[in-house]
């Protein structure tokens, strides 16, 4: 019951918003602002560009929304328009750098290391130290469901090197959880 309630809902907000309602556009600004601001944040790595990347892509979201046609959920839309918008920011302001070099990585990152405990912040903070090819990659993939043909397309490079930068981030993030387990067994001896 309570599905279909949130479904009416959503639906009503999105009417509201294609006639162009403010307290529509509103409400559904403030029921995605927070989720979406993370996904922007996990692309841009300045909060202030972030946020200027969000409210823009909250302007294509509300003057397109008549090309959202309901097939799958309406979130999973809004977040592939926070993702289109913050490569395009990439993009323009040149600061993605993508290697083309399609060397696989040294080290295949061993995922029985990871501590149950590592939080999901942790986790976030480590994802924001890779360098910005291979962050952009690595949320494409892992965080937000793209293959890579997806993000070979999006980000203008070949599937090698989208395998390439995923492999590499894993192998980044692999070392750094690596030293952030040593330091631990360090400050607990």
């Amino acid at each position: 019951m309570g599905f279909h309630i949130y479904r009416a809902k959503e639906t009503e907000l999105i009417e509201g918003c294609l006639r162009h309602d403010r307290q529509a556009q509103q409400q559904l600004y403030r029921l995605y602002a927070g989720k979406m601001y993370a996904v922007c944040c996990r692309y841009v790595k300045d909060r202030m560009e972030a946020e200027d990347v969000l409210v823009m892509a909250f302007t294509k979201i509300f003057e397109r929304l008549s090309q959202f046609k309901g097939n799958g959920s309406f979130e999973g839309w809004i977040r592939r328009v926070m993702v289109n918008e913050s490569l395009t920011y990439l993009r323009k302001n040149r600061n993605m750098y993508l290697e083309t070099d399609i060397e696989a990585a040294a080290l295949e990152p061993d995922y029985q290391k990871l501590e149950n405990e590592l939080e999901a912040n942790d986790l976030m903070k480590l994802i924001e130290t890779l360098p910005v090819g291979y962050r952009t990659v690595f949320n494409m993939y892992a965080l937000d469901g793209y293959n890579h043909q997806e993000i070979a397309q999006q980000l203008g490079i070949s599937e090698n090197t989208s395998k390439s930068q995923l492999s590499r981030a894993r192998a980044f993030l692999q070392k750094k959880l690596t030293e952030l387990d040593h330091e631990t067994i360090r400050k607990t001896n």
